[in-house]
């Protein structure tokens, strides 16, 4: 019987949730349903999990304080990846709690998971149900019930993992396109392997690699839309984002919720994160100068930021376009003094997008993108690495978007993300950067010229599966728009040209094809010749992309 935990045995929990996790990276990888090689909640969850580790390990004394913060700093500093991102927000508050208990009892750890949750959802601007904060919050409301019943950790872990599952296999009821495929969230399965992981070591049980006819398939969900707002449908005009350091003395951690509560009633997406050294504020609101006057009862006011989102909006329609042409620095080892106002940091893999984002004034490049997610301190290391006081940064992926928004606790420089989900977005809104041009016109412009392009991509099938109206199986040619399958086939330049075919329409002025690993430079210029045969009136060319898994990303506009 197990009736509190020591810092010891906490230690060891977080030890075994890394471990189980490890044993089923490889299996959590493989359950994404769409039948691409993206599958990487394992691996981002797991590097998240290792850095979590690492701190841990590291921390100053076995103080559970120390202990705890180290956790929470390790877990944020290794996030990759949506599900490691949310993963690190989990432990932060999980962490938080801890470290003010005397014991820590079922009472506490569920507590404990609860104000995980709540960390969580705090930082998803539009949270969507049925992913891992559905795991998360329904098992921790579940578990503040269960821990009044029992008081005996061995009796109270059983009882919030069954309950887990049952929210696990309940998701495709709440996402609609979990039920369509008919399958669970790989990112909320990853969460109760790691929790199972914890209590195997309490309960001396050997861990267990989860095998495939016992488990339904899963898939991972962008649970932040790199779209952030709806921007047509603003009820609050003004993004308003600051910190607040200095805090007064007389400043306590409930003054820091109270702000919360006073923001929640001038405004919605509200994010309050911090503690009584640093404080960070987001919220949308008719009142920014409201916002400001709360904070500063508490202390001092950095970096300020107030967007006009409806201005945002009308930028949308149209943005202009300049180049620049500066080469790619390497990163120096420390934050050099700032020499200009303005840079670029890129995320991407490919010799060839490497070279054409340097081309375009990208400072430094980020390897990363598709299976290979930079971490939260990647992302700040190479921020901080830009002589510019203002970074802007293009994440090129949707599943890396949200690292980013963390990466701006971290980071010196004052970091702006452009939340592109692609390659072609993200060349578009490099070649409209101005280095001269304010940060509200570049914001306004890269914005709009990511919005404005038509994005696809060649690739292959991993696995047999139907999808999208299609029977597939390993090894076929398939072509994505829009993020569904629109073609498939047995050659590369066919099902590419059936997308391109989908993709354009009487507006279309230009067809960038980018081709990667698999297909020469022959091939490619062939293609554009059939492709320039069959549409006079556009501009086609190729360009050398070196990126792996995909033949071709396609940009029309």
């Amino acid at each position: 019987m197990i009736e509190t935990l020591n810092i010891d045995q906490i230690k060891a929990m977080f030890r075994g949730g890394a471990q189980n996790l490890a044993l089923n990276k490889a299996y959590i990888d493989s359950l994404n349903v769409f039948p691409v090689p993206d599958g990487d909640t394992g691996t981002n969850m797991n590097l998240t999990m290792a850095s979590t580790i690492r701190e841990m390990e590291g921390a100053e004394s076995d103080r559970t304080a120390d202990v705890c913060q180290a956790i929470a700093r390790g877990a944020l500093k290794g996030a990759r990846g949506n599900s490691g991102v949310i993963l690190s927000q989990i432990f932060k508050g999980v962490s938080a709690e801890l470290a003010e208990a005397k014991a820590i009892t079922p009472k506490i750890f569920a507590r404990a998971l609860k104000n995980g949750s709540n960390v969580a959802y705090d930082v998803v601007t539009r949270p969507k149900e049925g992913t891992i904060l559905t795991v998360i919050r329904l098992m921790s409301d579940y578990a503040l019930k269960a821990a009044s019943r029992k008081e005996d950790f061995l009796a109270f872990f059983p009882a919030i993992l069954k309950k887990g599952e049952e929210v696990l296999q309940k998701t495709p009821d709440m996402l609609p396109v979990l039920k369509k495929a008919g399958v669970v969230d790989a990112g909320g399965r990853g969460l109760l392997v790691i929790l199972t992981g914890m209590y195997n070591v309490l309960a001396g049980v050997e861990m267990q690699k989860l095998e495939e006819e016992t488990s339904s398939a899963e898939q991972e969900i962008d649970v932040a839309d790199p779209e952030i707002h709806n921007l047509e449908d603003i009820k609050f005009a003004y993004c308003t984002e600051f910190f607040i350091i200095n805090l007064h003395k007389k400043t306590t951690m409930a003054d820091i919720d109270k702000l919360r509560e006073k923001l929640g009633k001038i405004g919605d997406c509200v994010l309050v994160v911090g503690d009584l050294q640093l404080v960070k504020i987001h919220v949308h609101t008719n009142n920014p100068g409201k916002a400001l006057e709360y904070a500063l009862q508490l202390g001092e006011l950095e970096r300020p930021k107030i967007e006009n989102m409806l201005e945002q909006h009308r930028a949308l329609q149209n943005g202009k376009k300049s180049a620049e042409v500066p080469e790619p620095k390497a990163a120096p080892a420390v934050r050099p003094e700032p020499i200009k106002e303005a840079g670029m940091v890129a995320i991407c893999t490919g010799s060839g997008l490497k070279s054409i984002f340097g081309e375009l004034g990208v400072d430094l490049v980020i390897e990363g993108g598709q299976t290979m997610n930079p971490s939260v301190d990647d992302i700040v290391n190479a921020v901080d690495s830009v002589p510019a006081n203002t970074v802007y940064i293009l994440p090129n992926n949707s599943n890396i978007v949200l690292a980013a928004e963390q990466a701006k606790e971290l980071t010196k420089a004052k970091l702006v993300v452009i939340a592109t989900k692609n390659i072609p977005q993200g060349i578009a809104a490099a070649i409209s950067f101005d280095p001269d041009g304010t940060l509200e016109q570049n914001v306004e412009a890269m914005s709009a010229a990511a919005a404005r392009v038509r994005s696809g991509q060649v690739t292959h099938a991993v696995r047999e599966t139907e999808m999208d109206g299609f029977m597939l199986k390993n090894g076929d040619i398939i072509g994505i728009y829009h993020g569904v399958i629109v073609a498939k086939g047995d050659e590369i330049a066919a099902v590419t040209r059936d997308v391109i075919d989908k993709m354009t329409d009487d507006d279309t002025a230009s067809i960038t094809l980018y081709y990667g690993e698999g297909v020469t430079e022959a091939d490619a210029e062939e293609l554009v010749a059939s492709v320039q045969e069959d549409y006079p009136f556009y501009d086609v060319v190729a360009c050398r992309g070196g990126q792996n898994h995909y033949y071709y990303y396609i940009s029309v506009e």
